[in-house]
C-alpha cells in the first residue's frame, strides 16, 4: 500500500463526485475528472501505460453508452415516451393504484430495453406530467420511476452502464447473461411493486379525478426501431458482433428520419449523445484505477469472500450495495470488478445486484438518483425521506434478486 498515493487518489476521486452529487450546469464533472486523472498521471500516482490501458479498456463501453443515450433521445422525439405513458394511464382508468402496477411495468420495460438514463430523464417528467393530469398524487409514481430505473437495470448488458461495463468480465454472451439476469429482475421489480404500493396505500387511495381517455396515435417508426434494436442486441451476441452495431443503426434510421422531418437538428443529437459524460466516466476510470493500484484493490480481495454459493453472493451483493453508497455505484463497480471477476460469472453479478439495487437508499448511490431529484425540481423529497423509503425497499429486493440470482446459476 502506498498511503500518499493513495491519498492523493481518493481526494481526487471525492472531489469528482462531489461536483457530480451537486449537478452544477457551469461545472460539469467532466472538468474536474479529466484534469484530475492527467494529474494523477503526473504525480506519478498512476502510471501512463496504466491510465492508457484503462481508457481503452472503458473505451467500447462509452462508446456503447453514447449510442443508447442517443437512440433513447430519438425515440423521445418521435412521441414513444408519451404514447406510452397515456396508453398506460388509459388503461388504469380510475384507480391510482392501477396507474402505479402499469408505470412499475413500463419503467421496468424502458430502463431495461433503453437503459435507466432514459427512464429518469425521459419517462419521468411525462409520469409526474401524466399524475397531475389525472389529479392523483404524484409520489408513489415518481418513486416507482425513480426506483425502477436502478433496481430493473439488472436485466440486459445494454440496461446500465455498470452492466456495460460487467458485461465483459462475466465471460458470457448478451443471451446467457439476460438468461440469467431475467428472474432476479422480476423478483426486483416485484418486490418494488409491493413494498411501495404498501408504503404509499394511502396517495393510492385517492381516486383518479380526470381519467385519460385519449392516446395519441402510436409511433409505429419508433417502436419498430426500437424492437429490432433489441431483438439485433440478441442476433449480434449469437454471431459475435458487439451489441453497439443494432444500436448504432437504429439510431442511424431515427437520426436520418429526424433531420429528414426536422424534429431533430445536428446540435439537438450531440447534446443527446452526452459527450461530457463520456468524457467524465473515461476520467473516473483512471482515477478508480489510481485508487485500486494504491492499496484499496488488496483490501477489497481480502474483504470480498470466495465462491458462488448463496451466502458468499449475499455477501458480495451487500459489500456492492454499501459501496455503492459512499462512492456511487459508478466507481463502485470500476474497483469491485476486477476482484469480483477472479470467481467468475456469479460473484460478478451479485455485484450488479448490489449496484443496480443498492443505490435507492440514499442520493448519492447513483448518478441516476441526481437526475431524478432534478426531474422532480420542487417535488423532489429531501434526503431523509428518500432514504426513508430505501430502507423499506432495498433490504428486501436484494435479498431476493440474489436469492434469484442463486437459484439461476443452480441451473
Amino acid at each position: 500500500m502506498d498511503p500518499l498515493a493513495l491519498l492523493v487518489s481518493a481526494v481526487v476521486l471525492v472531489a469528482a463526485l462531489v461536483i457530480a452529487a451537486v449537478g452544477s450546469e457551469r461545472v460539469r464533472p467532466a472538468f474536474v475528472a479529466v484534469p484530475g486523472a492527467i494529474y494523477l498521471v503526473l504525480v506519478g500516482a498512476l502510471g501512463y501505460p496504466a491510465a492508457e490501458g484503462a481508457v481503452r479498456e472503458v473505451a467500447p463501453t462509452v462508446g456503447f453508452l453514447v449510442v443508447v443515450l442517443l437512440l433513447a433521445h430519438l425515440a423521445d422525439r418521435e412521441g414513444l415516451f408519451t404514447w406510452a405513458a397515456a396508453f398506460t394511464a388509459r388503461q388504469a382508468g380510475r384507480s391510482a393504484g392501477g396507474l402505479l402496477w402499469r408505470v412499475v411495468v413500463l419503467s421496468a420495460v424502458v430502463t431495461a430495453v433503453l437503459s435507466l438514463d432514459a427512464t429518469v430523464v425521459l419517462l419521468t417528467p411525462v409520469v409526474l406530467a401524466t399524475a397531475a393530469h389525472m389529479r392523483v398524487p404524484a409520489r408513489p409514481h415518481a418513486y416507482a420511476a425513480g426506483h425502477l430505473a436502478n433496481s430493473a437495470s439488472l436485466l440486459l448488458p445494454v440496461s446500465n452502464l455498470t452492466n456495460l461495463l460487467a458485461f465483459a468480465a462475466t465471460g458470457l454472451s448478451f443471451v446467457h447473461f439476460a438468461g440469467l439476469m431475467v428472474a432476479p429482475w422480476v423478483v426486483a421489480v416485484a418486490v418494488e411493486f409491493i413494498v411501495l404500493r404498501r408504503m404509499f396505500r394511502a396517495d393510492l387511495a385517492v381516486p383518479v379525478g380526470d381519467p385519460v381517455t385519449e392516446v395519441p396515435r402510436p409511433p409505429l417508426v419508433a417502436l419498430v426501431v426500437v424492437g429490432l434494436t433489441v431483438v439485433g442486441f440478441g442476433v449480434a451476441s449469437l454471431v459475435g458482433l458487439s451489441p453497439v452495431w443494432p444500436a448504432a443503426l437504429g439510431a442511424l434510421v431515427l437520426a436520418v428520419r429526424g433531420l429528414a422531418r426536422r424534429t431533430s437538428t445536428a446540435l439537438d443529437l450531440v447534446t443527446a449523445a452526452d459527450v461530457p459524460f463520456a468524457l467524465f466516466v473515461f476520467g473516473l476510470s483512471v482515477i478508480v484505477l489510481a485508487v485500486l493500484r494504491s492499496g484499496l484493490q488488496s483490501w477489497l480481495a481480502a474483504l470480498l469472500p470466495e465462491g458462488d454459493g448463496l451466502l458468499p453472493l449475499l455477501a458480495v451483493a451487500a459489500v456492492a450495495a454499501v459501496l455503492a453508497n459512499l462512492l456511487n455505484n459508478l466507481p463502485a463497480t470500476l474497483a469491485l470488478l476486477p476482484v469480483a471477476a477472479a470467481g467468475g460469472p456469479g460473484p460478478v453479478l451479485a455485484v450488479l445486484v448490489g449496484v443496480n439495487v443498492g443505490p435507492n437508499l440514499t442520493y448519492a448511490g447513483s448518478l441516476a438518483n441526481l437526475l431524478w431529484r432534478r426531474a422532480l425540481g420542487e417535488l423532489a423529497p429531501g434526503a431523509r425521506r428518500f432514504s426513508a423509503v430505501g430502507v423499506a425497499t432495498v433490504p428486501l429486493t436484494l435479498v431476493g434478486a440474489t436469492v434469484a440470482l442463486w437459484a439461476a446459476l443452480q441451473v
